[in-house]
C-alpha cells in the first residue's frame, strides 16, 4: 500500500505570515518580481473579508541534512505554489515593501470603506477622501486598535452609524484569522515528484519547471550565500536585456552594489548585442552543466539539498560544496571574457543575428562546451572550432530538440572523459557521414518553413563565406541580416499565385534568397528566364536594370554564391519543380564544405 506523500491542514493567515517573518517558510521568488497587479490584490482582500476560498499553499519541506556531528537539522517549509498570494498579504497586511517588476520596492495599499464595505486601491484622490481608510495593514495587523479607529472615523464621518462602522472594522480585523490550507509536501520526495505534483494540483496549469525548483533552494539557502547568487542570476539576465537597468540596481539594491558582483556584470550596462540574451533558467543550466559534469536540474536540486547519491542520505558537507561549486559556474558564465570570446566564436561561425539561432538548448550547450573546453586547458584555436563544429552539428542534427537532459547529460559526460577530438568524430561519422549530406538534408529542405534550422544554417553559411545576396555586387548577405533585409523568391511569390501554385509550393525554402529590396521591385512578377534575359542585357554592356552586375562572370560567381543552377536563364512555370530540386542539392552541398571548414 502506498503511503500519501504529502499533509494537509488549516492554518491561520497571521500564523503563515508569522512563518514567513520567521523564516519558517521560505518564498523562494520562484517569479522573483511581483507579477501581481494592484487590483489582484485588492480583490484577495475582499474574497477573505468575504469569507471566500483563495485556493491551498503548497510547501515542499526542505531534506532533513546529516550534520558533522551526527545529528539532523530541521529544513525549512518552501513555498512552491502560492508565493503571489502570500506576498500580496505580506503587502497589503504587514505593509510590507515588495519587489515590482522593475525591481523596485513599492507599497501597495488597500483601502476599505466601511460605510459601502468595499476595498480599493489607495491611490492620492481615496487618501483625501475621510470615507475611506486609506490603508488597511495597521487595522488588520493590530498595530491600531478597533476602538480608536472607530471613533476617529466616526469624528471625520458624523453621518455614519457608529455601531455599523464597528463591525465592519471588527470584521476586516478578523481578516487575519482567517484560514488557509497548507498542503506539505513529503521531504523524502524527488525533484520530479514534486514537479508531477504542482502540474496536477495546479489548476491554472502553470508549468513549474525544475529550473524554478533550482532557484528555489538556492534562494533559501542564506547559510551558503543563496540569496546572493540568486541576485547574480538575475540581475545578470536582466541586464543581458535591458542595459539601463544597471542605475537602479545600484539605487535600489545598496546591499548588492557593495558586494563585488555587481562590478563583474556591470560590462553590460553599455552591451546591447543580443545575440545570447540568457534567462535564469539557461545560465542555470550552463553553470551546473559545465561545473558539475551533469545535464539533469533534478540531480541540481538533489546536490543544493546534500544528497549522497551512494548512500542516498542528505549531508550538509554535499550541500556546502553543491553551493561553492554552482558559485563558480555563474560566476564563470558571467565573465565578460569568456562571454564575449563564446559569442566572437558564435558569430564567426556565421551566426551573426539570433533569428538565426533558435534553438536555446543548442547555444547553451555551445557555451557549455566553451567552458569545459577552457576548464581542461584545451588550445584557444582548437575550441574556436570544436565550438563552431558542435554548434552548427547541433542544429543540422536536432541534437537537443525535445526533452534534451538526458543528451546533455550524456555529451557532458563523454566530454569530460575522453578527448573532444573523438568524441565529435564519433558523432560526425554517424550522423553526418556523406549519406546525410547527399540525401537526409536535400530531403530535409523540402518544406516551406521559413524557420527552419537548415535554412539558418545555409544563411550563415553564406555569412562565413561573405557570399553576395542574389544579384548584388556589393551588397553581401552579412549586410542584408545585419539591416534587416528581405528575403525574396526565386520564382517570384506572385508570378507562382497566379500561376494556381498554392502557400506550400510558392513558399518552399529552396526557393528563398536575400536581395536587395530594390533588385525585388524590378524583378516584380516575372518568370526567372524574363529578368534572367534583362540581366544578361545588362551583363553585356546594356542598361543596368537588375542590380549592378555587369559581367557574365560576376553573375555566374553570384549565381554559385547562392546556389542557383545555371539552368535558370531558361526557366518558366514547368521548371519550377526541378529548380528546387536542383537547388536544393547544391545548397546541402555549399552546407557540407561550410562545415568541414569550421
Amino acid at each position: 500500500m502506498k503511503t500519501q506523500k504529502y499533509s494537509v491542514n488549516q492554518h491561520l493567515i497571521e500564523t503563515i505570515l508569522a512563518w514567513v517573518n520567521s523564516g519558517e517558510i521560505a518564498i523562494p521568488e520562484i517569479q522573483r518580481p511581483f507579477v501581481w497587479d494592484a487590483t489582484k490584490v485588492r480583490d484577495l482582500m475582499d474574497s477573505l473579508y468575504q469569507g471566500y476560498p483563495i485556493g491551498y499553499l503548497i510547501a515542499w519541506r526542505n531534506p532533513n541534512v546529516k550534520l558533522k556531528d551526527g545529528t539532523t537539522s530541521e529544513g525549512k517549509k518552501v513555498l512552491i505554489d502560492g508565493q503571489q498570494r502570500v506576498t500580496a498579504l505580506t503587502a497589503a497586511i504587514l505593509g510590507q515593501y515588495v519587489i515590482n517588476q522593475d525591481y523596485r520596492r513599492v507599497k501597495i495599499k488597500i483601502a476599505f470603506h466601511p460605510q459601502d464595505e468595499r476595498f480599493e486601491v489607495s491611490n492620492p484622490a481615496i487618501q483625501k477622501d475621510v470615507k475611506w481608510i486609506a490603508d488597511v495593514s495597521p487595522l488588520i495587523n493590530g498595530s491600531q486598535g478597533l476602538i480608536k479607529s472607530v471613533k476617529e472615523y466616526c469624528a471625520a464621518n458624523p453621518d455614519a452609524d457608529p455601531d455599523k462602522v464597528e463591525v465592519t472594522l471588527t470584521n476586516l480585523m478578523q481578516i487575519a484569522k482567517k484560514q488557509i490550507g497548507l498542503i506539505e509536501l513529503a521531504s523524502d520526495l524527488d525533484i520530479e515528484t514534486v514537479t508531477e505534483i504542482f502540474i496536477r494540483i495546479n489548476s491554472k496549469g502553470v508549468v513549474l519547471s525544475q529550473a524554478d525548483f533550482a532557484m528555489s533552494k538556492i534562494a533559501s539557502n542564506e547559510a551558503y550565500g543563496g540569496p546572493t547568487l540568486r541576485k547574480i542570476i538575475d540581475y545578470f539576465c536582466h541586464l543581458a536585456i535591458a542595459p539601463e537597468f544597471y542605475p537602479t540596481i545600484v539605487d535600489v539594491d545598496q546591499d548588492f552594489a557593495a558586494t563585488p558582483y555587481l562590478q563583474k556584470m556591470a560590462w553590460l550596462k553599455n552591451e546591447n548585442d543580443d545575440l545570447y540574451d540568457p534567462n535564469y533558467s539557461d545560465l542555470l543550466r550552463v553553470a551546473f552543466i559545465s561545473e558539475f559534469e551533469r545535464g539533469k536540474f533534478s540531480d541540481l536540486v538533489s546536490l543544493l539539498s546534500g544528497r549522497n547519491f551512494e548512500t542516498r542520505q542528505y549531508e550538509e558537507a554535499i550541500a556546502k560544496d553543491s553551493f561553492e561549486r554552482l558559485g563558480r559556474g555563474v560566476e564563470n558564465f558571467i565573465n565578460e571574457t569568456h562571454f564575449k570570446r563564446f559569442l566572437m566564436i558564435v558569430r564567426s561561425a556565421g551566426f551573426i543575428d539570433s533569428g538565426l539561432l533558435r534553438s536555446q538548448n543548442v547555444i547553451n550547450f555551445a557555451y557549455t562546451l566553451y567552458l569545459k573546453l577552457r576548464s581542461l586547458s584545451c588550445p584557444a584555436h582548437e575550441i574556436e572550432s570544436y565550438v563552431r563544429r558542435w554548434l552548427v552539428m547541433s542544429i543540422l542534427t536536432g541534437r537537443y530538440s525535445g526533452s534534451p537532459e538526458s543528451q546533455f547529460d550524456h555529451d557532458i559526460r563523454q566530454i569530460a572523459s575522453r578527448p573532444i577530438a573523438e568524441f565529435l568524430k564519433d558523432i560526425e561519422d554517424a550522423e553526418l557521414s556523406d549519406a546525410f549530406w547527399s540525401a537526409s538534408l536535400v530531403q530535409s529542405l523540402n518544406t516551406s518553413v521559413a524557420s527552419s534550422p537548415y535554412l539558418n544554417v545555409f544563411w550563415a553559411a553564406q555569412v562565413k563565406l561573405n557570399d553576395k545576396g542574389f544579384l548584388s555586387r556589393d551588397i553581401t548577405v552579412n549586410d542584408l541580416i545585419t539591416h534587416k533585409g528581405d528575403i525574396h523568391h526565386i520564382f517570384p511569390k506572385d508570378y507562382l499565385k497566379k500561376s494556381g501554385l498554392k502557400r506550400g509550393d510558392y513558399n518552399q525554402i529552396a526557393n528563398y534568397v536575400y536581395m536587395q529590396s530594390e533588385i525585388n521591385i524590378k524583378v516584380g512578377n516575372k518568370a526567372p528566364k524574363d529578368y534572367f534575359d534583362g540581366v544578361a542585357v545588362q551583363c553585356s554592356g546594356g542598361a543596368i536594370q537588375y542590380g549592378a552586375i555587369s559581367e557574365m562572370e560576376s553573375l555566374k560567381e553570384n549565381l554559385r554564391m547562392n546556389c542557383i543552377p545555371d539552368t535558370i536563364f531558361e526557366m518558366k512555370l514547368d521548371d519550377y519543380e526541378e529548380f528546387l530540386k536542383l537547388r536544393r542539392a547544391l545548397m546541402a552541398e555549399k552546407m557540407r564544405l561550410y562545415y568541414w571548414a569550421l
